[in-house]
């Protein structure tokens, strides 16, 4: 299968990168309340930022506040795929996500999108893909450079690799550092219910 390795250099580089992008303090018109979604339910954190563009919003959050959908703890299924723009099997797996988001979204399986693209690319890029792809499934953008920090704590084997899937419900936990095919998907899903 194919996998995008992203190496230890290129994520500190795209990390200060980040940082000397995130210096800028935001205001507070820069935030924009948006309508919960079904992933932001109860005590849900405040974004970051939001950023819209044609039609299109994606909400941003470090990764403290992003940890929230990562950790919750109901009846439902979640899928939560780490992808970004610039990766080749990402975006070709993203059409698996968005077919199990629409066959199973009365079945108490909720997927989620989290976009690692860089934080110059989230309005240039990444809102206008959301828009030509027609992606229904929640997107939201992770917005921290440090990723040495946040990686384990999604998945202590996590080198870093694209695409990467988090499937968790109250019982169990899996990570998978690999593209997926739908079949391969669903199965995997299954096996949660």
């Amino acid at each position: 299968m194919n996998r995008v390795k992203i190496g230890v250099g290129i994520m500190l580089f795209l990390g200060v990168m980040l940082t000397s992008c995130n210096k800028k303090t935001e205001t507070e018109a820069e935030k924009t309340s948006e309508p919960v979604t079904e992933l932001q339910k109860n005590n849900a954190p405040t974004p970051l930022k939001v950023y819209t563009k044609d039609g299109v919003s994606v909400k941003a959050y470090d990764f403290d506040k992003l940890e929230y959908f990562l950790k919750q703890k109901n009846d439902t299924t979640y899928v939560v795929n780490f992808w970004a723009t610039w990766c080749v099997p990402c975006v070709e797996e993203l059409p698996h996500f968005e077919k199990l988001n629409v066959k199973y979204k009365q079945d108490k399986v909720k997927v989620m999108l989290v976009s690692l693209d860089m934080y110059k690319m989230v309005e240039s890029r990444l809102l206008p893909f959301i828009k030509e792809k027609q992606l229904k499934s929640d997107v939201v953008y992770l917005r921290d450079p440090d990723q040495n920090t946040w990686l384990p704590k999604v998945d202590s084997t996590w080198s870093g690799a694209l695409p990467a899937t988090l499937i968790y419900n109250k019982d169990r936990r899996k990570f998978y550092e690999q593209q997926f095919t739908y079949e391969e998907l669903e199965k995997e899903v299954s096996n949660f219910k």
